[in-house]
């Protein structure tokens, strides 16, 4: 950066919003470098760093690690490598792919599909998509409760909902996540039939970032068949735990106590479909003595 305190500024910043760049999570800090050095050795390729037009498009170039190209990499554009499908291009040029990241800028609200209609419900939703972000509301289709609308706080949790359960397995149907071209989830008239379908969540206690620079932020993983446990009171016991999520049918395989911590521990569960579907059931559980148990999704095994 130009200065430093333009970097505390980006930090900053980040801090409280956290990029996504193909639907993976980018941390940002300080470095203990005070500078970039740059290698100006003579063996560097004489393009790299210059301009195709004056004062724009500088080019990047450097070694490939591949041995040769393949002739039918480039059949389609002589000269040219296509991109890849999915690969980020710019904006405008002719047959540029609109897949990526760009596809959902500014998109808050997703579309869920292929549902249990007799199973779902808003709450289920606002639960198991509250783990990226914070669900603002929740729309099950009146006419096809297959489908369901989830309208999150910002694009960027949008983004992570969607690649992290998108493909999951809830209720015995493979989720299916993609953004909606609706840009809100409306609230339905005063008088009008709902069925309870449609909720707004946007007063939610249960909002897991509404605070910025959350620790949440930094502990947000795919579902897996470990789960995260917190805020558990002094009283209750490994044996309270397991009976607790076996009421639910699920398989429990482990559990573990955090070392230096009893209110937090690692349960695992006899698949991702269960573990998924305890976190919804189990979530914000009252547990006695003013706590209620926290449940998300973690990166370690028993």
């Amino acid at each position: 950066m130009s200065s430093e305190e333009a970097a505390h500024n980006v930090v900053g910043y980040y801090s409280a919003v956290m990029p996504v760049i193909r639907s993976q999570l980018v941390y940002v800090q300080l470095s203990n470098h005070k500078e970039l050095k740059t290698d100006n050795s003579p063996n560097q390729e004489s393009l790299d760093g210059q301009n195709i037009y004056n004062g724009c498009c500088a080019l990047r170039v450097g070694f490939s690690k591949l041995g040769s190209l393949n002739p039918a990499m480039s059949s389609h554009y002589p000269g040219l490598v296509p991109p890849l499908p999915g690969a980020l291009a710019p904006l405008g040029l002719p047959g540029a792919p609109r897949l990526g990241f760009h596809h959902m800028a500014g998109v808050s609200v997703l579309l869920v599909s292929n549902l249990h209609p007799e199973r779902v419900s808003p709450h289920c939703l606002f639960v198991l998509f509250g783990v990226y972000g914070d669900v603002m509301r929740v729309k099950i289709l009146f006419n096809k409760k297959e489908n369901a609308l989830v309208q999150m706080s910002d694009c960027t949790q949008a983004q992570l909902a969607m690649s992290h359960l998108s493909g999951q397995q809830l209720h015995g149907r493979s989720l299916r996540v993609s953004p909606s071209k609706h840009r809100s989830v409306q609230l339905p008239r005063e008088g009008q039939e709902d069925q309870g379908l449609t909720r707004d969540y946007s007063g939610s206690p249960l909002h897991r970032f509404k605070k910025p620079g959350s620790k949440n932020y930094a502990n947000i993983f795919p579902p897996s068949a470990t789960l995260h446990l917190s805020n558990i009171p002094p009283s209750v016991v490994e044996d309270d735990l397991k009976m607790l999520f076996s009421t639910s049918g699920a398989m429990v395989k482990a559990f573990k106590f955090f070392q230096k911590d009893h209110k937090m521990a690692l349960l695992q569960v006899g698949s991702v479909e269960e573990a998924i579907e305890s976190l919804i059931e189990f979530h914000n559980h009252d547990l006695g003595e003013n706590h209620h148990l926290r449940v998300s999704f973690s990166k370690s095994s028993i």
